[in-house]
């Protein structure tokens, strides 16, 4: 199932993604006189299994009855992150091998692990202005995995178990600023620098995350196009991981690392950074392109 985030008016609302267009979860679910209303992607991570069977049950029944008044046209949807309320937002820097290779850094031996924060996060088709403060905003597509259940020091064999989900994430990265210090964090979390969505596609829906195609265009030129398969940590010993170190919450997401093909890997004399006007999509297999669109700063 495909779970996405619109706003509706000034409040955040649940949608349902169908070949035939969005369903409004709350409002289907109040016309079938259904109980409890789903309201949110949190609220429905919270329900597990349950609350997705529920919901697959309603849309069901929505295109079953024809039920035109149900449906929303996704293209005149306004976005918000498609899972708007983490609690943490833990990325994975280098975890791919021919991006290690292109950048002239050694293979890593741990995870390396940074964060960024909710001011951060954008959705689908929003407009993300580039900081004043850096001339040189990288783009990075990424599997990002959304947490199911509460995870603390789960082995890597049952670490998917505690996956509800995944979606399309781009680590927005300011590499000046990046660069400036030995703590990468600055350069990561600058306002709408972890845009997330459309989707959030269940678990089930997915099967091996590590074997989903990846790419990146940038106003229609393809720059990364690789296969998550390529990863040097996979998805379960990335949830494993982390659990060890910290306890993982029902929401929280983790931006797993990104292939090959960023500007920064690219010869000095070829990179040109991203500017106002720019547009760059990435897009996972089974989880939907993400597009941004760039902006000048005041």
């Amino acid at each position: 199932m495909k779970l996405f985030t619109y706003l509706d008016g000034e409040q955040d609302q649940l949608g349902i993604h169908t070949s035939h267009g969005g369903i409004p979860a709350a409002k289907a679910c109040r016309a079938y006189g259904i109980d409890p209303v789903w309201t949110s992607v949190h609220d429905v991570i919270e329900g597990g299994t349950a609350a997705v069977e529920q919901l697959k049950q309603l849309a069901d029944r929505v295109l079953a009855d024809g039920r035109r008044d149900l449906l929303l046209d996704e293209a005149a949807l306004t976005w918000r992150p498609c899972v708007p309320r983490p609690e943490k937002i833990i990325c994975v820097g280098l975890n791919y091998r021919k991006h290690a290779e292109e950048t002239g850094a050694p293979v890593p031996d741990y995870p390396i692990l940074f964060n960024k924060f909710a001011n951060a996060l954008a959705g689908h088709q929003q407009e993300v202005t580039l900081p004043s403060v850096s001339e040189r905003v990288d783009y990075e597509a990424e599997l990002t995995i959304v947490i199911g259940k509460r995870a603390k020091d789960v082995s890597r064999e049952e670490a998917l178990d505690y996956v509800f989900g995944y979606c399309t994430g781009n680590d927005l990265s300011a590499r000046d600023l990046q660069k400036r210090t030995a703590q990468w964090m600055l350069g990561k979390t600058c306002d709408g620098f972890a845009p997330i969505g459309p989707y959030v596609v269940t678990s089930d829906e997915v099967g091996n995350p590590n074997s989903l195609e990846i790419q990146t265009m940038v106003n229609g030129e393809r720059r990364q196009h690789s296969n998550t398969a390529d990863m040097i940590f996979h998805c379960d010993e990335i949830v494993s991981y982390i659990s060890r170190h910290m306890t993982l919450q029902p929401g929280d997401l983790i931006m797993t690392g990104t292939p090959e093909g960023v500007i920064i890997g690219m010869p000095k004399e070829q990179r040109v950074y991203l500017q106002p006007g720019d547009v760059v999509t990435v897009e996972v297999e089974k989880l939907g392109a993400l597009t941004t669109r760039f902006v000048a700063g005041t």
